[in-house]
């Protein structure tokens, strides 16, 4: 009988995990931050189901600062699709002046719907200023009664806040109205917002997120209004955040905008707020970044749209 002879050891085997899409844009995009020395709070890279993210400051809710005026789309969606307003109707008329009376109003802002207020093509001039909410009495009335030069697109967070002033002659305020219907369901507790001193939410900027909570509303808009299998909003209205674009000028990043989303870089889009606030999108892929580094927010936004570019089998950008 042949002896059993002494038993091999049995070879202990490490089983690795591969490196998913979502790590894998997170570790080139984290180096390419440091490189280029761009001032980074947070990321957050979701492709498809994959997330990997990476913090460079504390985990704490921060100014978003234009990315809010995404949750406005959203909230003047949610309305629209309760029957409450129509994003094409003439909203001057909503307002009410000093002491309860029609608001005057200037040449052509008759016309102006909360589409034109919302994608800045109201025609009416009022720009940014740090003061912007305590520089008139009443911003929202100040804006109406400046003349429109027609679908003139003009940057300005005072359109965004005449848009929410009006919205909430027809929701009540702005806040409460999107806390249960989109706020809740996404999980965002406690969020506070900014106000002016009559009381009404800043609209376009003032609302304070986390990093991980703002992809939160990234995922939402990708998905097309749809959460946890519950439809929140409209496809139709969170599609309108990124197209049909209007003209906006000629800077590249900046030539077409559309209800709070700009066009490109490259093949993506994006949220873009002051001081480097971004939700890029590209495909099935977001990447959040939250920030405090303005002159540096392109060139990182042209490198997120890169890395996500390559995870297409062929590598190369397309058009959407």
């Amino acid at each position: 009988m042949r002896g059993l002879g002494t038993l091999a050891p049995r070879r202990r085997t490490r089983q690795t995990r591969a490196v998913t899409r979502a790590e894998t844009v997170r570790d080139r995009l984290v180096a390419e931050v440091e490189l280029v020395g761009f001032r980074a709070h947070g990321l957050h890279v979701l492709v498809g189901d994959e997330v990997a993210e990476h913090r460079w400051a504390p985990d704490v809710r921060e100014e978003i600062h234009s990315v809010a005026k995404a949750v406005c789309v959203l909230a003047a969606g949610l309305a629209a699709d309760e029957g409450l307003v129509s994003l094409d109707e003439p909203v001057a008329g909503w307002l009410t002046g000093p002491g309860g009376g029609s608001p005057e109003l200037g040449e052509g802002v008759e016309h102006v719907t909360l589409r034109h207020l919302l994608t800045m093509t109201s025609g009416v001039d009022l720009p940014w200023s740090p003061t912007l909410l305590t520089d008139w009495p009443d911003l929202a009335l100040e804006f109406v009664r400046r003349p429109s030069r027609g679908r003139v697109f003009q940057y300005s967070n005072a359109s965004t806040y005449a848009a929410m002033r009006a919205l909430a002659t027809r929701v009540g305020d702005v806040l409460e109205f999107v806390e249960p219907r989109l706020l809740g369901p996404l999980g965002l507790r406690d969020v506070a917002w900014q106000r002016c001193p009559a009381g009404f939410v800043a609209a376009g900027e003032g609302l304070a997120l986390r990093t991980e909570e703002v992809a939160r509303l990234g995922r939402l808009i990708r998905d097309r209004g749809r959460w946890e299998g519950r439809q929140l909003v409209s496809a139709e209205v969170v599609d309108a955040v990124h197209g049909p674009w209007v003209p906006a000028g000629t800077s590249p990043g900046y030539e077409r905008y559309a209800l709070a989303g700009w066009d490109g870089p490259g093949s993506g889009w994006r949220l873009h707020g002051a001081l480097g606030q971004l939700v890029v999108f590209v495909d099935d892929a977001v990447v959040t970044i939250t920030a405090d580094d303005h002159a540096r927010a392109d060139a990182v936004a042209a490198a997120v749209v890169r890395e996500l570019e390559g995870l297409r089998p062929d590598g190369a950008s397309s058009p959407r």
